[in-house]
């Protein structure tokens, strides 16, 4: 299989949920008023969300999927099913537990992650309620990752890279046709969640029959392999999912700002989401399973190209996307957000952490790139203390940034806690001796930069004033979006080229 089409087959998925994903936001953005009950929604949803990063696609897949690799090229068939077996029924358990634990201390986990909005009772009592509902998202998604590691290993990156449009899909029909049945409105959103939770597990259930991999009951905790996975798993949520981390705390400090500060953060995340995903979790996801194959073969040469292949499209991608979202940031929030109840002033404010959430863009999506290069080695250590290192030096930043910059302060302190996050990744793997950089680097790097450069120009000069952003309507922010769009894509396109890149100098071919 070539690596460069997989990223691209999971990246074109990824647009697609990440398109729908924008239509939702814009949905909530034009329906529901930014203030108390967005506020209360979003606290609801971030905190199954994050444990779905945290613990599904953080610390369970990047444990799970390296042991089940090594299991997969060196196990007859039959132990590599018994392993996913007990592995299945193990996180089964423990997500029951968790979904129960988690609606029983709803209240707690409110004052915790939202301590500011104890001060108003209905916003608290909204957000609890809402939080029961959306809680049991953690056990379907995490099932959904769970059978998502098994289909990427066995190179079937499609089907778990259109996954997650489901939960966009049911966010949008929600919204659009129910919301006028609750009481108050917004609620629908929490019941999107939950059923968008449903659809994602059911969608994998048929490829899963076909494959012969669907999960049998076998609680076995003394199988080595489902050991080594739940000793892998309670450390491995640091070393992939700091951001995440800072995100939640985040929430804290932003809970104690003017109304609607958390909502700013939420669409600015979600902006910045857009490029991370097609980008960041697209490359780490088709890493892994190769980077992995490599280690078991002790084949220590092959799995450095690879990795040195997926920091070069990383920067190659990532910087302009960087760039870009700085830039565009006004545009992008005017011609998506500025509808119906999303005033002026919001956009502003989302602008603002846009700007912030961009300079650290880069270092996100590299964490995403270097851990999985830890991981396939079932290193956890490092990781570990480099992700509790950067959580500290994370929250030094919002006690500095929070009074001067507000809400922005927020999102500076997430992206260069990421930088520095994917720094000492780095610095680690290259003094482990497990990664040198291949030749070429240097001229690589000036030719990117002279094309970002000239891309950013001209996009600076086309947009125009925010003014004319504010005022126009969707007719003509639209089009006008999509234009520059082409135009950035474009002018980057002809500068690569003229500097000599070629699609196929990236082309990479999967362990096999």
């Amino acid at each position: 299989m070539n690596l460069l089409r997989a990223l691209a087959t999971v990246s074109s998925m990824t647009l697609v949920s990440r398109v729908l994903g924008l239509v939702r936001d814009v949905l909530i953005a034009t329906l529901f008023r930014t203030g108390a009950a967005t506020d209360a929604f979003f606290v609801a949803f971030r905190i199954p969300n994050l444990l779905r990063r945290l613990f599904a696609e953080g610390a369970f897949s990047q444990a799970f999927v390296p042991v089940l690799a090594e299991h997969k090229n060196r196990q007859p068939a039959q132990e590599t099913r018994t392993l996913i077996d007990g592995a299945a029924t193990a996180l089964f358990l423990a997500l029951v537990a968790a979904a129960l634990l988690g609606i029983a201390l709803a209240p707690l986990i409110v004052y915790i992650s939202a301590p500011g909005f104890a001060s108003d009772p209905g916003k608290f009592g909204l957000t609890v309620t809402m939080l029961r509902i959306t809680f049991p998202y953690i056990a379907f998604i995490s099932l959904v990752a769970f059978s998502a590691g098994v289909l990427n290993t066995w190179n079937r990156f499609s089907v778990p890279a259109i996954t997650p449009a489901l939960l966009n899909v049911s966010f949008i029909v929600g919204a659009a046709f129910f919301a006028d049945h609750f009481d108050p409105p917004i609620v629908v959103l929490a019941w999107a969640v939950f059923v968008g939770g449903v659809l994602q597990l059911a969608l994998q259930v048929p490829y899963r029959y076909r494959m012969g991999l669907l999960p049998r009951w076998r609680l076995d905790f003394s199988h080595p392999g489902v050991r080594r996975i739940l000793k892998l798993m309670a450390p491995a949520a640091f070393g992939v999912s700091i951001s995440q981390l800072s995100l939640l705390i985040n929430t804290i400090f932003a809970s104690f700002l003017v109304s609607g500060s958390v909502s700013w953060l939420y669409y600015a995340d979600r902006l910045m989401e857009f490029p991370a995903g097609m980008l960041g979790v697209a490359l780490g996801t088709i890493l892994l399973p190769s980077l992995s194959k490599y280690h078991a073969d002790a084949d220590h040469a092959e799995y450095a190209r690879l990795l040195d292949w997926g920091l070069r499209l990383t920067v190659l991608l990532a910087v302009p996307a960087a760039v870009a979202l700085a830039v565009l940031a006004m545009p992008l929030i005017a011609a998506l957000f500025h509808y119906g109840r999303f005033t002026p002033e919001d956009a502003w404010m989302t602008q603002r952490a846009v700007v912030a959430y961009s300079i650290g863009l880069v270092g996100m999506i590299l964490v995403k790139i270097l851990a999985p290069g830890f991981y396939a080695r079932q290193n956890i250590t490092t990781p570990v203390k480099i992700g509790i290192l950067t959580l500290i030096l994370t929250q030094l930043m919002n006690l500095a940034f929070i009074v001067p910059l507000k809400h922005a302060g927020l999102a500076l302190a997430i992206g260069l806690g990421a930088c520095v996050n994917a720094a000492l990744l780095y610095r680690a793997l290259r003094a482990s001796g497990a990664y040198t950089p291949q030749p070429g680097w240097a001229m690589f790097l000036l030719k990117v930069l002279c094309a970002v450069a000239i891309m950013a120009a001209l996009l600076f000069a086309a947009m125009g004033h925010a003014s004319w952003w504010l005022a126009a309507g969707w007719q003509r922010k639209l089009p006008a979006l999509a234009g520059l769009v082409v135009l950035g894509t474009l002018a980057y396109g002809a500068c690569l080229a003229l500097f000599g890149f070629r699609p196929r100098d990236f082309s990479r071919r999967a362990a096999t």
